[in-house]
């Protein structure tokens, strides 16, 4: 299943707009108001619409703290607020916030909850995106109705299919207020609000929509529109602030791209250096494989690199382009033959040019960021991934029969059976004392230096338990397996599959839940389709043992 953001040259979600007037607001009304009493409920009206809007865009910005973090998931952000007391205003107070930090972590409902406390009962929960399922436990949903919410304001329904509505129906059904955008609330007030709720999830919600990733072209010119001198040399363009935000967009996307140039003259790292977490694959384009021997990329201890050949296009005319972020430094450089941003696209006519949407600028020290979509965010909702996007399953199982059931990492319900899950573990750490691990994934990279006689396998092992999510400590596994192979315990290859089943094992004896959950699946054939996964299904070339299927 191809990533859902790529970063072309890098990739974020778009800076926070200004929050429209309520004054601004009222006066776009007034004309529509004929009475003294007409008024007060319409400014009244508009109060309230004002307040919920200015929360769920509270909420989008709480969901953007996890960007680069949570793929495959939904950046879900949850604020919880309540009417001041003893006023007369529509304004709330927010008592609690949270969002989901990354898989297999807590849900941005129960931190938000957790938070506001007793403060939360008789509150409304305003959610940029309506929860999914999972934990297998009805977690997002649990945790709302045992605050007491009796309100739930909702910017976007679910884009999965077998997840979209179902929250909604379910809170509805505990007796609970839920007020959809676009749906229940229609005022202009909720332009801005649902615009943030879409851009938050953009590459997700694009990915749903037109099944290719998410792309951003990123790049840094002059004031003339140069990117390069004439003889090629590109350093630096844009000034130091710049590039600090290149790591912070390189630090929000699934891959890095760059053409074969880039790298035979900057020799380039595209890591996101000064970001912690998420470190995005990088990938090289190019048509004829003439790449230097020696270069940064190379260096794989910290993140992949991927080297494709294949007849070059333009991106942009290929329509795999969705936004665009383009830096302008004060400078010109002229130059006849000095490169330009964009090549030929074939238009003739000013009539033809590419209209960016949704247009920001920011200033960054002395340079200018333009960014802006090339086509609007979409709000579809297919499922995904699909049967035919998987990428490898056990060899002697064919993708397309009606009983397999695939998840990839924790997407949905059967998601809770991914080592990545929320389901602590108790089970004995280096040192043989019990210890509970966050995950199945904390327990499994942890002991590939379990039993090492060496200083830095132990404090590999502290690192891993340490790690705030899964996917952090599937990453530090990873990495320090690869950069320190004499760290790993010698009889891991044999070892590994019996670590796994101890730790799986004890996961569905400690939750009679997903015990059920996988009797339920009897007849099926259970893959995870996700290329590191050996147990419970692909693998990268298909050599997945498929356990417990």
């Amino acid at each position: 299943m191809p990533p859902p953001q790529l970063l072309l040259g890098g990739a974020a979600p778009a800076p926070a707009r200004a929050t429209p007037s309520l004054l601004h607001l009222l006066l776009d009304t007034r004309h529509r108001v004929p009475t003294a009493r007409a008024a007060s409920s319409v400014l009244a009206s508009h109060s309230s619409h004002a307040n919920d809007a200015l929360l769920l865009r509270r909420a989008a910005d709480v969901a953007d703290r996890s960007a680069g973090l949570t793929s495959p998931h939904p950046n879900f952000g949850c604020v919880i607020a309540r009417p001041q007391l003893n006023t007369d205003s529509d304004e709330s107070w927010v008592v609690g916030e949270g969002f989901l930090y990354a898989q297999g972590t807590s849900c941005a409902e129960l931190l938000a909850a957790q938070e506001a406390g007793e403060h939360a009962r008789g509150g409304t929960a305003y959610l940029n995106l309506e929860p999914g399922d999972c934990f297998g436990d009805n977690t997002a949903v649990g945790s709302l109705v045992q605050a007491g919410i009796t309100r739930v304001v909702v910017g976007l329904r679910h884009p999965l299919k077998h997840l979209r509505g179902k929250a909604i129906q379910e809170l509805r059904s505990e007796g609970i207020q839920v007020d959809i955008v676009a749906e229940d609330l229609q005022s202009k007030l909720f332009e801005e609000a649902l615009k943030s709720c879409l851009t938050v999830n953009a590459p997700l919600l694009y990915r749903a929509a037109f099944h290719v990733p998410f792309s951003v072209l990123k790049y840094a010119m002059t004031a003339d529109g140069k990117i390069a001198a004439s003889s090629g040399h590109a350093s630096w363009i844009s000034g130091k602030a710049s590039r600090g935000r290149v790591f912070e967009l390189r630090g929000r996307s699934d891959a890095v791209i760059v053409g074969g140039n880039t790298v035979r003259f900057d020799d380039p790292r595209l890591t996101a250096r000064h970001v912690k977490g998420h470190v995005p694959v990088r990938i090289v384009m190019s048509q004829s494989l003439n790449l230097p021997d020696k270069a940064n990329l190379w260096n794989v201890n910290d993140a992949y690199t991927i080297v494709a050949t294949q007849r070059a296009a333009s991106a942009i005319s290929a329509s795999v382009i969705h936004k665009v972020y383009a830096f302008w430094a004060p400078k010109i450089i002229g130059g006849l033959n000095a490169p330009s941003p964009v090549g030929e696209l074939g238009m003739n006519q000013m009539t033809q040019a590419i209209n960016l949407i949704d247009v920001s600028y920011e200033q960054i020290d002395r340079d200018m960021l333009m960014s802006g979509f090339i086509e609007p965010i979409p709000d579809l909702s297919p499922v995904i991934p699909s049967v035919e996007e998987i990428p490898s399953v056990d060899p002697e199982v064919s993708p397309y029969e009606a009983n397999i059931i695939s998840f990839y990492k924790t997407w949905d319900i059967f998601g809770a059976f991914s080592n990545f899950s929320p389901h602590p573990i108790h089970m004995p750490d280096e040192n043989g004392d019990y210890f509970t691990w966050p995950t199945v994934e904390h327990y499994y990279q942890a002991h590939k230096f379990v039993d090492v006689d060496n200083p830095q396998a132990r404090d590999i092992v502290q690192e891993i338990k340490l790690a705030k999510s899964p996917e952090e400590a599937a990453r530090i596994g990873r990495t320090r397996q690869k950069g320190f192979p004499e760290l790993v315990r010698t009889d891991w290859e044999t070892t590994k599959i019996d670590v796994m089943y101890r730790a799986i094992k004890c996961k569905f004896s400690t939750y009679p839940h997903l015990t059920n959950m996988l009797l339920s699946t009897a007849g099926s054939v259970l893959v995870e389709a996700s290329p590191h996964d050996l147990f419970w299904g692909g693998g990268r070339e298909g050599e997945g043992l498929n356990y417990l299927g």
